[in-house]
């Protein structure tokens, strides 16, 4: 087992990863929240069946009440009818500020706990025990939170820095195979942006990671590592940390058109293959790494294209968290491990995507 600590300026935490590591919930339960007396569980409906009663099984041994929530699983579940049934459940069963929320799941999941604890009573702690590779490599680590409106993906939020986050390696043998595949997206990205180690450790493994757990208990740790660095310089996405949205601002155009039917890591994972090849026209990034590039992706069974115009992109991005202004925060990678915030107004992005 693994402990990474998470240096955010607002709250420093620990990311404890291994196999069978959802063990320690009680004990870090006593030590970080030693007054509380409640905790609501919120899970969705694929991993609650799964893992609802181990974790509430852990609570109980802690000497705490568990309630919980569970919503249907899936991203067109992550509005703030869910949240609010969570805010009327814990008021409901007299929740004060001593007690605390438990995200159990995927990216849904830990956006949703982490927003409705940042919320209730004006902020109470939050426990993330995320279960998919998305999940405890990106979604439940960092402190962003939210929900998603018509207009885009998670544009309601709250910055909300979880207490520890306690990732479960065994949990990962339950996905499905297209479920794994998306988290991909996100290891893949830090390894573009950070993290050229992690490139060769991905290239050498030649797309064989799920079955060995010592290599994937070592992944998912430096891509743990990796998001630590860059939050602990801009925890509130004003500067260094909008890196880690490469691919993000075209992924959740994708994302949302499809009425969030197609998977995020997936849509991301387009997103990345578009810069790739506008880069690449542009001038900026050699061929020979653009290649490599994709070709990892193609290594872990990753799209690098979709249909969706420059037209599209441009208007999708015009409603998105990474416009500032009239400019678009646009994020390249022109060398493996070097990312850069580039601003562009929407005639210069659209120049860009279709030169």
């Amino acid at each position: 087992m693994r402990t990474v600590s998470f240096p955010a300026a607002s709250k420093e935490y620990d990311v404890i990863i291994g196999n069978g590591a959802v063990s320690v919930l009680g004990t870090e339960t006593k030590k970080l929240c030693p007054g509380a007396l409640k905790a609501l569980i919120v899970s969705e409906t694929n991993v609650a069946p799964l893992y609802l009663d181990k974790v509430r099984g852990e609570l109980e041994k802690a000497g705490i009440e568990a309630f919980d929530y569970v919503f249907e699983a899936g991203e067109r579940s992550k509005g703030i009818e869910a949240v609010a049934a969570m805010w009327n459940k814990m008021a409901e069963a007299g929740f004060t500020r001593t007690d605390f929320v438990v995200g159990l799941g995927g990216g849904v999941t830990t956006d949703m706990a982490g927003f409705a604890a940042a919320t209730f009573l004006r902020g109470i702690n939050v426990i993330q025990i995320p279960t998919s590779l998305l999940a405890m490599v990106d979604a439940s680590i960092g402190g962003k939170t939210g929900i998603d409106i018509a207009k885009g993906k998670n544009q309601v939020g709250a910055f909300w820095q979880p207490s520890v986050v306690i990732e479960d390696i065994s949990f990962l043998k339950t996905l499905p195979d297209e479920v794994f595949t998306e988290g991909m997206g996100e290891v893949i990205k830090h390894a573009f942006i950070v993290d050229p180690v992690l490139l060769e450790k991905l290239e050498k493994a030649n797309g064989n990671i799920r079955d060995d757990e010592e290599l994937l208990e070592d992944i998912v740790s430096m891509n743990v590592a990796d998001k630590a660095s860059v939050v602990k310089e801009d925890e509130n996405d004003n500067g260094r940390r909008q890196i880690l949205n490469y691919g993000h601002t075209i992924g959740h155009v994708i994302e949302r058109d499809s009425g969030y039917t197609k998977p995020h890591g997936i849509c991301v994972a387009k997103g990345m293959g578009i810069m790739i090849d506008a880069c690449v026209r542009a001038g900026s990034l050699e061929a020979g790494e653009a290649e490599r590039m994709k070709a990892v992706m193609k290594l872990y069974n990753l799209p690098a294209s979709d249909e969706i115009t420059p037209e599209e992109i441009v208007s999708g991005a015009m409603n998105d968290k990474k416009k500032r202004g009239n400019n678009i925060s646009v994020i390249l990678v022109n060398k493996i491990g070097k990312a850069e915030i580039r601003k562009m107004t929407p005639e210069e992005f659209m120049r860009f995507l279709s030169k």
